[in-house]
């Protein structure tokens, strides 16, 4: 009964979360009808307190500076017009007949660099527009476009992300944002060109059959192209994201003297679990710093910039944490303990394909590849870390295949980013959703099968 109560609990979960109701709270409603379906009724209200109350807030702790400073620098790349200066000049250098590769690597760019999915396809889509209906391309296109660059390879595979994809599994494994780098842009360009041949498929056949860019009555917003940065000034900040993440993983931080950090007022906390966060935090204020004094010109109102993007980060956070909650609360149940065994019992030789699917399932539950993954880690990450010892598999590698799987089944259609995009490009799922499957779920997961693969043959590289 436990574990029907968990299915049907996470079933209404994924049902009416895509139907848009508030998964801040939806989570704790349906973690407490799991527990009441489970027999444990008689423990609702400290399980409320003490379970998913604690599951929230340690994820919060744990990543509310990385949410904070990614809104806030995406919100500055935004309204300085930086994002627009990159992808109008991608547009422009690859010329029309590559405008499907510059919409994606707008996108790439800009996300790689830390500019969150929502200002990305906000900063985009007006671009993708306009220029689809100058090449009379399906518009119908554009989200699968836009999910390619944003939702995809730079999420989850390319090492040194900030992405917070890319950051949960760190504090589990002990790695850093750089972990499997062969593997993780292998992964990554898999991904890349498995998804440029669907899309440039997709305009092929519609050019074929005549469809064009379609009757769509939408309306665009101006484009102020003349107090943009140049490209040089616009890519400055993401070079510096990356740049300093760098050496700060690599060279900086662990040069310095942590040893204060193994004392009880720290928590006895080895560097190795935070060293990622503290790299991947100080490259974005010194980017944001930098952001704001390249644009010291262009700013309408900085204030209302800071604000806007410090206010912007509560809701995902949020969203997430909740979801980690509800996690918290599941993994104490009966019923997850039947499941769990069998995830592990899928491959009982090779723990990269039991995290692997166990990612997956969470995250496509879910519909969120931070919160499912997040929940698996939460209740697996020991267990994972164990067999990699016991079975000699370097933890860089568990790090990369949870960070690639947790980017696969989570952009179903009830995924909240899924639903934004849509929106954003006034499309609906029937017009648009069978491209961001196909780019955003079934090349990942086939990318996910090539890195599984090699790293099982040949290690972490």
């Amino acid at each position: 009964m436990s574990l029907l109560g968990i299915l049907l609990s996470l079933s209404l979960l994924m049902y009416l979360a895509y139907r848009g109701h508030s998964v801040i709270l939806l989570a704790p409603i349906l973690a407490m009808l799991a527990v009441v379906l489970s027999g444990e009724s008689s423990t609702m209200l400290g399980i409320y307190t003490q379970i998913f109350m604690k599951g929230l807030g340690g994820y919060i702790v744990s990543f509310f500076p990385l949410f904070l400073l990614g809104a806030v620098f995406g919100k500055l790349m935004d309204d300085s017009g930086s994002a627009l200066s990159i992808a109008e000049y991608l547009v422009a250098k690859l010329g029309s007949k590559q405008a499907m590769l510059a919409i994606v690597l707008a996108c790439a760019i800009l996300t790689y660099g830390g500019v969150s999915l929502f200002v990305v396809g906000f900063a985009v889509y007006p671009i993708a527009a306009q220029l689809f209906r100058k090449l009379n391309i399906p518009k119908r296109l554009i989200p699968g476009a836009i999910a390619l660059g944003a939702l995809t390879f730079t999420m989850t595979a390319l090492p040194g992300t900030p992405a917070i994809q890319n950051a949960i599994p760190m504090p589990f494994f002990k790695t850093d944002a750089f972990a499997a780098p062969v593997l993780g842009t292998l992964g990554g360009i898999i991904m890349l060109i498995g998804g440029m041949i669907w899309m440039n498929r997709q305009a092929k056949l519609a050019s074929i059959s005549g469809e064009g860019y379609g009757n769509h009555q939408e309306k665009l917003p101006v484009l102020e192209q003349h107090n943009v940065p140049s490209i040089w000034v616009a890519l400055i900040p993401i070079i510096l994201v990356i740049l300093i993440n760098f050496l700060c993983t690599k060279w900086w931080l662990p040069s310095l003297d942590s040893s204060y950090l193994t004392t009880e007022k720290f928590g006895n906390m080895p560097l190795s679990k935070v060293l990622g966060i503290w790299s991947i935090v100080i490259a974005l204020v010194v980017s944001c710093l930098a952001l704001i004094t390249l644009n010291w010109q262009r700013w309408k109102d900085l204030k209302e910039s800071l604000s806007s993007g410090a206010f912007g980060s509560l809701l995902p956070i949020f969203n997430t944490a909740s979801e980690v909650g509800y996690g918290s609360v599941i993994a104490t149940l009966t019923g997850f303990v039947i499941l769990k065994e069998f995830l592990l019992g899928l491959s009982p030789g090779n723990p990269l394909i039991s995290e692997a699917i166990f990612i997956n399932v969470m995250a496509g539950i879910t519909g969120s590849a931070s919160g499912g993954m997040s929940i698996a880690l939460n209740t697996m990450g020991e267990t994972y870390l164990q067999l990699a010892h016991q079975f000699g598999i370097n933890p860089e590698l568990m790090h990369r295949v949870a960070s690639i799987a947790s980017g696969g089944l989570d952009a179903l259609p009830h995924n909240g980013a899924v639903i934004t995009l849509l929106a954003i490009c006034q499309l609906t799922h029937k017009e648009s959703y069978k491209d961001i499957f196909m780019v955003a779920v079934v090349i990942p997961v086939i990318a996910l099968v090539v890195v599984i693969t090699l790293g099982t043959l040949f290690g972490s590289l």
